[in-house]
C-alpha cells in the first residue's frame, strides 16, 4: 500500500491503491456509496457535502467514463470543477507536474483527480501535496482503485457475502491497472477463489498477484464462475504481434454465450470499457440478460460521490 494514503489518525489522507488498505475502509466506502446512491435517486433534498469545494480533474490520458463519471460525481456533491486542459497548460511548456500542483493548490484547489500513463505518477503528486487530496484515475498498469471499488460494488449489491464466490478476470492482465485493483478488492472483501485468465505473453510477472491461480484455457477457468469480467487488448501499451490475429484471440479467450454457460447460470458478466465487440466479448453477451456493464458505469458515480465525501468532507 502507498505510505501517503493514511494520515497519523488512521485516515484516508489520499486513494492511491487498494492494495493493503484495510477491510474497514474499502467497506466504508462502499457503504457510503449504497446511502449516496440511495439519497440520490430519492425525491427531495440531496446533499451538497462538498459545496465551496473545489476539485481538479488532472487527466494526461483520454478517458470518456472515468472523467465524466468523477466531473459528475463532484458535481452532485456541490463541488466546484476545473477541467484542466493539459495541452493548453504549462507543462506543455516544460513546468514540472510538483509545481502545477502547488500552483492549482494556491488557488485553493482542494482535490485532484489524477491520471496519467506512468506508474506512481499520482503517488508522486500525494508526496508533495500540501493540503490537497489526491485520487488515481488509473496510472499506467498499477492501480485504478474506483474502478475496483465500483466493480466490487456492482457484485456485491447482487452477493452481499462475498467469501465464497468464484470471480475469473480474462484478457490482457499484464497491462491492466483494472485486474491489479480489482485482485486487491477483492481479496481484502474475502472473495474466496479469483482467477486470471490470458495468453502467456499478457499475463503478469510470476512475482505479481501471487494469490490467483492462473489459466491458459478460458473454459477451464470460467467453470463454475459467478462472475465473468473481461478486459480488452491494450495494443497501446504492448508490443506489437503479443496477443496474435484478434480472430485467433477471440477463439481461445472471447467470452461467446456458449462460453458463458460453464459459469454458474447466473453468473456476472463485466467489462470496464471500452469494449471491443467481437475480439473480448460477443455482441450478444455484452448486450444480454448476464451483462453488468451498464449498472458498473452507474455505480461509478455514487461510488466516487463515496470517495471524494470520504477524503473532503469536514
Amino acid at each position: 500500500m502507498s505510505h501517503v494514503q493514511i494520515d497519523a489518525d488512521g485516515r484516508l489522507r489520499h486513494l492511491i491503491t487498494l492494495q493493503g488498505l484495510e477491510r474497514s475502509h474499502i467497506s466504508g466506502m462502499l457503504d457510503r456509496a449504497v446511502k449516496l446512491r440511495e439519497a440520490f435517486s430519492a425525491t427531495g433534498s440531496r446533499p451538497q457535502l462538498l459545496a465551496a469545494r473545489t476539485v481538479v480533474n488532472l487527466f494526461f490520458e483520454p478517458s470518456t467514463r472515468t472523467r465524466s463519471s468523477f466531473e459528475l460525481a463532484a458535481r452532485r456533491l456541490g463541488a466546484n470543477v476545473l477541467n484542466f486542459d493539459i495541452s493548453g497548460s504549462s507543462t506543455s511548456k516544460g513546468e514540472s507536474l510538483e509545481d502545477t500542483l502547488a500552483t492549482l493548490e494556491a488557488m485553493q484547489a482542494d482535490a485532484f483527480i489524477v491520471r496519467h500513463k506512468e506508474n506512481g505518477t499520482p503517488e508522486r503528486l500525494a508526496r508533495h501535496a500540501q493540503r490537497a487530496a489526491i485520487l488515481n484515475a488509473g496510472d499506467g498498469n498499477h492501480a485504478h482503485p474506483t474502478q475496483g471499488l465500483l466493480d466490487a460494488l456492482t457484485i456485491r449489491d447482487r452477493h452481499p457475502d462475498p467469501t465464497s464466490l468464484k470471480v475469473v478476470i480474462c484478457g490482457d492482465i499484464r497491462h491492466s491497472r483494472v485486474a491489479r485493483s480489482d485482485v486487491h478488492v477483492f481479496k481484502s472483501l474475502g472473495v474466496a477463489d479469483v482467477r486470471l485468465c490470458g495468453p502467456a505473453a499478457l499475463m503478469p510477472d510470476a512475482s505479481e498477484l501471487q494469490a490467483c491461480p492462473r489459466f491458459d484455457s478460458f473454459d477451464e477457468a470460467i467453470e463454475g464462475c459467478d462472475a465473468v469480467i473481461m478486459l480488452r487488448l491494450q495494443k497501446e501499451r504492448m508490443v506489437a504481434g503479443l496477443a496474435g490475429s484478434e480472430s485467433e484471440y477471440f477463439q481461445r479467450f472471447g467470452l461467446n454465450a456458449a462460453r458463458l454457460r460453464r459459469a454458474n447460470s447466473e453468473a456476472m458478466v463485466l467489462h470496464p470499457g471500452p469494449m471491443n465487440r467481437g475480439v473480448e466479448i460477443a455482441p450478444e453477451v455484452a448486450d444480454g440478460p448476464q451483462s453488468c456493464v451498464l449498472r458498473q458505469v452507474a455505480n461509478g458515480i455514487p461510488v466516487r460521490m463515496a470517495v471524494l465525501a470520504t477524503l473532503l468532507e469536514g
